[in-house]
């Protein structure tokens, strides 16, 4: 069944009417916060927050509340006011390719259509025996992904890039990338120019930490580099995402206790990003 949270279910709450870009909330500065509280973040799991790239639809996964457990949820922007409904259960950790045409769900993925999405479709022999919990795409058609390792933590980060309209074998990334533990959750930038996933290191500041590196002239990928304590805690940080128009970026938190139940979708100026670029 389909659950629909229009403009006038937000009203009976005395809550404002949504209007103007992203949800109409003020933008953050340079310390991470919580977004769009009570409306996007409840006390139930709200994971993987994504922007459509004309910014007018914002796409996350809830897990708790009124929707079945680990539903598709978006906010649309229809004429200046943003209302809330059901799109389908979660499958993977979703996410827009960089035009929108392609909504990624792990090895699965669905196309726009003029009517909405279409059916669920699979990527291909070369990913159904890998876990993935999340893939990302570049403007090149470059996959990057994850996927599910062991309680122990051993998961891998993998690309598979797009050569003369042929898919290649997936590759994993060496050890500037896939070191430490739980490496998951990446996200490539459109250009390629970075990458941020999340993962454990001796290093950090506890648990899953946000980590970045930049691709160099040669191709090659540069050191890892913790976000910092403006984003990164002691809890659990994870699945980032920058909004198309590059200015800012998205992530999860764990509020709650050890057991993740409460998981909230914080933002964050992506200047942090360009602060911690390599100078040439």
């Amino acid at each position: 069944m389909t659950a629909v949270r229009s403009i006038s279910w937000l009203a009976q709450l005395n809550k404002p009417v949504l209007g103007g870009l992203y949800l109409g909330q003020k933008p953050p500065g340079f310390t991470a916060i919580p977004f769009a509280p009570g409306i996007v973040n409840t006390e139930h799991r709200e994971l993987s927050g994504f922007f459509s790239p004309d910014l007018k639809e914002f796409y996350f996964n809830r897990n708790g509340g009124s929707y079945e457990k680990h539903a598709l949820v978006v906010f649309k922007n229809i004429e200046n006011q943003w209302s809330e409904s059901y799109v389908m259960p979660r499958i993977g950790r979703p996410v827009f390719s960089p035009d929108g045409k392609t909504m990624h769900l792990g090895k699965k993925y669905m196309v726009r259509t003029e009517t909405g999405w279409s059916e669920v479709k699979s990527l291909g022999s070369y990913f159904d025996d890998i876990r993935i919990m999340r893939l990302t795409s570049s403007s090149k058609g470059t996959f990057v992904f994850d996927e599910v390792g062991s309680k122990d933590g051993d998961g891998v980060i993998r690309y598979s890039r797009l050569i003369n309209g042929k898919r290649e074998a997936p590759k994993p990334f060496g050890k500037e990338i896939n070191t430490g533990k739980f490496n998951a959750h990446p996200f490539i930038a459109p250009d390629e120019s970075y990458m941020i996933w999340d993962g454990e290191r001796a290093s950090g500041y506890g648990d899953s930490d946000l980590y970045i590196s930049f691709q160099e002239k040669d191709g090659l990928w540069g050191e890892a580099i913790n976000l910092g304590s403006s984003i990164n805690t002691e809890a659990w940080e994870s699945t980032a995402f920058v909004t198309p128009d590059g200015k800012y970026l998205f992530f999860n938190r764990n509020v709650g206790s050890s057991d993740y139940e409460n998981i909230d979708i914080f933002w964050v100026d992506a200047k942090v990003i360009e602060d911690l670029r390599p100078k040439p």
